[in-house]
């Protein structure tokens, strides 16, 4: 996905952000935490939210992706995996925009000072696509400045690059938008149907496509079909990731995440922030 990015909009980015609310009383000090080393930008959290320190805990691995499920209730997106779960007090944006926010600001326009790569932000959409992807626009505009906007048939980069996921309702209500500060997490079946500046990211489950497990030789078709299906993405400017590939610590989960970081897969999922951090830093990915 081509970024444009204009002098004078980066100019005034930090007079514009500090308009945007402020995160809640106690959480600057960790926002603004630098973080110890270069990003690791192809670490997606994958259920963020699950951690003691929903975003922060990701940050402080250098993560580049973080990944929240949210439902609708009442007009509020509520972050949890499981409606048994939901919390009024755990909001996409208490817990993602406002602190956001805070980290940009404190970062002068970037949430890795020095990095000006945007961060992804995940929306994965647990309930009716549509209503609850309007209500995220109507909150991703009250943070605008955070955001890399698609206007005019242009892309304009900023910090934070939203993508929504999850119910697939929510893409005609984003396809008729003229103006839009997210993007579209498609679908294998998406590839060379949908534009990168509609689709930035292709996802799918793994084991839906491949049988490979990490135990024994990668099969030479399989390891084949994956380097065509990103080549193809590439081609496109789309990123992909992959989710369900096995995440429990041990050889099986770092031979298949070698595998997919040598066919260029842009993101690897974990719940084990530490073991993808030490990983990455083993292997030194860009």
């Amino acid at each position: 996905m081509a970024l444009v990015t204009r002098r004078s909009a980066l100019t005034a980015f930090g007079a514009t952000l500090a308009t945007v609310l402020t995160p809640a009383a106690g959480t600057a000090s960790a926002d603004e935490r630098a973080p110890r080393a270069r990003p690791l930008w192809r670490a997606h959290a994958h259920n963020d939210y699950a951690h003691p320190r929903p975003l922060l805990d990701a940050l402080d691995h250098r993560f580049g992706s973080v990944e929240a499920d949210v439902h609708l209730v009442d007009g509020r997106l509520l972050v949890a995996h499981d409606p048994a779960d939901l919390d009024p007090s755990r909001t996409l944006e208490s817990l993602y925009l406002a602190p956001l926010a805070a980290r940009v600001r404190a970062g002068r326009g970037a949430v890795y000072p020095g990095h000006r790569r945007p961060l992804q932000l995940l929306v994965d959409i647990k309930t009716e696509g549509a209503a609850a992807y309007r209500q995220l626009d109507r909150e991703l505009r009250r943070y605008a400045p955070l955001f890399t906007t698609w206007a005019k048939g242009r892309i304009h980069a900023g910090p934070v690059t939203a993508v929504v996921s999850g119910d697939r309702a929510a893409r005609v209500p984003m396809q008729d938008q003229t103006v839009r500060r997210a993007f579209y997490d498609g679908r294998l079946a998406d590839l060379g149907t949908s534009e990168a500046s509609f689709a930035s990211l292709i996802s799918d489950n793994w084991t839906l496509h491949f049988t490979w497990s990490g135990l024994g030789a990668f099969p030479e078709a399989e390891r084949r079909r994956l380097r065509a299906l990103v080549r193809t993405a590439h081609a496109r400017g789309q990123q992909v990731r992959f989710w369900a590939t096995p995440d429990v610590a041990g050889p099986a989960r770092d031979a298949v995440w070698a595998a997919l970081l040598d066919a260029g897969v842009d993101y690897l999922n974990t719940d084990d922030l530490a073991g993808l951090e030490a990983f990455l830093d083993a292997r030194r990915t860009p």
